[in-house]
């Protein structure tokens, strides 16, 4: 594994790669519960809220069935699936050949510390169409039972992401030891467990092969779509085997969320800009996050309706329906706004801050509004996506509640950055813009 980014021997290493002074996650102690913890919430998410056990089975039956599990060998060799762990290496495998061989532009990310620039081959919307164009012609000529699979070998299927997320992130660890990788800034602390989780090479690649940026847009997030038509097909063959036995909330949480990734692989070189890209390090964190969290985690609410199929009505939908466009428009608009001030553009003569240092901070437009408005279009759609369950469960709003956690500890921690990077322009741009991701309220 090695990268493609200009090598690191121009410059001296101990300059390029400093050593981490600071930790976030409370440190080797956090990182190690995250790591153990995100795979066993995975699987507990899936015994929380399941046909079987209810959601959630009464706590008695938790607890009973928690103890007695833990404590059977064969439960553990149960979450094992032969069949499900051939059919996920089909799919990244299917995921990994789509990227050489369907055609895509080669776009440049921002400047790297070397000083040059690191090229992203942009195809992830193509491999998408791709891997609907099967999956829909699958269905069309043998009907919705022949795509139930993802369903009847969950648990399989989350095994497989899970060992292939430990794969990745040892592999990487173990190659940016060698000679010339750039690492993260934020993943050389020398604590062997922190940097295997936090990410210690910031680019770790194969050739012209993106490990991080692949990983972060194909096999999760499409996959993430996939389970979600495979729930839609389980529902329709119990409500009598064809697509018209599709409730109405499930239409909506499939129509959100498959647009939510359409919009995001359409728009894939606007990836090229954020946080993971441009500071994280690829380790543990963002490969269970990329392979395991976001396919199986943010798909609960389609699986939960296969099992409590919900009828809305049109009034319900209606309303849902506008809760998630205003969010999306919010998302859209703000990071339009950005990506066009970035990229040198702006349309629609946004005032804005100038720094000490020369970066130019927007102060106008929804970036006026607060420092981070597409988290809020963020928040009002995981929402939207949450209320086609109805109110009969907590569950099932976990997302919801998960990525508004998330989304504030990620402003957090660009702020943190951003005090760093800015120092006393900081503050006189918090005094402009006070406000972090919702106006007048946070």
């Amino acid at each position: 594994m090695s990268s493609s980014s200009p090598s690191t021997t121009s410059k001296s290493a101990v300059a390029l790669n400093p050593r981490t002074k600071g930790y976030e996650f409370l440190g080797p102690p956090g990182a190690l519960a995250v790591t153990l913890g995100v795979p066993f919430l995975t699987y507990g998410l899936f015994f929380a809220c399941s046909e079987r056990g209810g959601c959630p089975p009464p706590t008695p039956v938790i607890l009973n069935n928690l103890s007695s599990a833990v404590s059977d060998l064969n439960w553990w060799i149960g979450l094992w699936d032969t069949e499900a762990a051939v059919a996920y290496l089909g799919w990244y495998t299917f995921c990994v050949l789509a990227w050489f061989i369907l055609p895509g532009d080669w776009v440049e990310g921002v400047q790297l510390r070397t000083g040059g620039n690191k090229s992203y081959k942009i195809n992830a919307f193509a491999t998408l169409l791709l891997a609907l164009g099967l999956a829909l012609g699958q269905i069309l000529r043998l009907g919705p039972a022949s795509f139930t699979f993802i369903y009847e070998h969950w648990v399989g299927l989350v095994t497989a992401s899970v060992i292939m997320s430990v794969v990745q992130a040892g592999a990487c660890y173990a190659a940016s030891f060698r000679e010339g990788a750039l690492l993260a800034l934020g993943g050389n602390s020398g604590n062997h467990i922190y940097d295997f989780f936090i990410g210690r090479e910031l680019n770790p690649s194969i050739g012209p092969f993106d490990v991080k940026s692949f990983n972060e847009l194909r096999p999760g997030l499409i996959l993430w779509v996939l389970i979600d038509i495979s729930m839609a097909c389980k529902q329709a063959v119990r409500r009598g085997g064809g697509l018209s036995g599709v409730t109405d909330s499930m239409w909506l949480v499939l129509f959100f969320q498959g647009w939510y990734v359409v919009d995001g692989l359409y728009n894939e070189p606007a990836i090229l800009t954020t946080m993971d890209i441009t500071t994280d390090g690829f380790g543990f964190m963002l490969a269970i996050g990329d392979l395991n969290w976001v396919p199986f985690v943010y798909s609960l609410q389609a699986r939960y309706l296969v099992f409590t199929p919900i009828e809305l009505g049109p009034i319900a939908t209606g309303g849902i329906v506008l809760v998630n466009a205003i969010g999306y428009y919010i998302f859209r608009a703000a990071n339009g706004e950005k990506n066009d001030f970035r990229n040198g553009k702006n349309p629609k003569n946004l005032k804005f801050f100038t720094t000490e240092s020369g970066s130019k901070l927007l102060t106008s437009g929804w970036w006026g509004r607060s420092r981070h408005p597409n988290y809020f279009g963020d928040i009002l759609m995981a929402l939207a996506w949450s209320l086609p369950t109805g109110f009969n469960t907590p569950i099932t709003y976990f997302y919801f509640v998960y990525f508004a956690v998330l989304l504030v500890h990620r402003q957090m921690r660009d702020d943190e950055n951003c005090e760093k990077k800015y120092g006393k322009d900081w503050e006189k741009y918090k005094e402009l813009v006070p406000y972090r991701i919702i106006p007048y309220v946070y």
